[in-house]
């Protein structure tokens, strides 16, 4: 299928942009969310909480609703799995954050592999779930209402609470002392990171959406150390990545020149692009820098 065949066709176009719209929205939010968790050493939750997305999509599998109720499935899954992670992290001290998720990370993809080996899912059907799906169409209307309602939520959260985020990220001690409920910060960032990922998993897949939380918050702290430009940054290069690598996908998946490929995949290295670019740029500033500096030394 030619580009002049895509754009002319209503029922096409409609598609490409419902699904630019939901990734745009989940890229925002993941790179918004992203900052406070890179910041905290809490990237490994994202990860984790990606995993239990998928037992979540193989929980729906296994029930026989497919992808028409999966993210009701989902959702309250990865939520129940964000306290649970929370309270193993934080409730004795005899496990931290990292061993906490890797617990409840690596049994959920686990069991979920062998759901769907139980009901009889067929490879692909795995492939989809950890990767992403290599078809546009796969976007429903409701997954961009629930696209809408997350980045509204998180926005607001975000924005009203951006001094508490920004004391607590930075001092999480301090703003106890100072009368914080750090606790439901910490709950309120894990149920939103959550959920962000089981609305983009669909199209990202569960592994591959947690490198949104990741590579931008990153990449743009490479750029500026200040905290409100290092978030406005993240999401201008979350969604600008977003955007390469979803255009790339469609037109690869409905040309005729080659197969088929997930979107997750390429969003994913365009980010990775980005992230590589802009530390090879940083790190030859620093030779630059430092060969000037020695120059000026000897001169002297």
């Amino acid at each position: 299928m030619t580009l002049y065949e895509i754009m002319t066709s209503d029922f096409l176009v409609r598609v490409i942009l419902r699904g630019l719209a939901v990734g745009l929205l989940v890229s925002l939010c993941s790179a918004v969310l992203g900052v406070s968790l890179v910041l905290k050493r809490y990237s490994m939750i994202g990860d984790g909480l990606s995993h239990v997305g998928f037992f979540g999509l193989a929980l729906a599998s296994a029930a026989g609703v497919g992808s028409l109720y999966s993210m009701e499935i989902s959702i309250p899954v990865v939520i129940l799995s964000a306290v649970l992670i929370l309270r193993l992290s934080r409730g004795n001290g005899r496990l931290n954050g990292d061993a906490a998720c890797a617990v409840v990370s690596t049994g959920a993809v686990a069991v979920g592999t062998l759901l769907y080996n139980v009901t009889g899912g067929r490879s692909g059907d795995i492939c989809s779930s950890l990767f992403g799906s290599s078809s546009v169409f796969t976007i429903s209307g409701k997954d961009m209402i629930l696209s809408l309602l997350l980045s509204a939520a998180v926005l607001l959260w975000f924005v009203l609470s951006f001094k508490t985020i920004f004391s607590v990220t930075f001092d999480e001690t301090f703003a106890r002392a100072a009368g914080v409920k750090t606790n439901l910060y910490g709950l309120t960032l894990s149920v939103l990171t959550g959920m962000t990922i089981v609305v983009g998993m669909k199209m990202m897949g569960s592994i591959m959406i947690s490198a949104l939380l990741i590579f931008p918050p990153l990449t743009a702290m490479r750029i500026t150390g200040n905290f409100r430009r290092t978030v406005i940054l993240s999401a201008v290069i979350s969604a600008a990545s977003f955007t390469v690598g979803y255009l790339v996908t469609c037109a690869v998946s409905l040309g005729e020149t080659f197969a088929p490929i997930q979107t997750g995949a390429a969003v994913v290295t365009v980010n990775l692009l980005v992230f590589c670019a802009v530390y090879g740029i940083a790190w030859l500033r620093g030779r630059i820098r430092q060969k000037r500096t020695g120059m000026s030394a000897e001169a002297v």
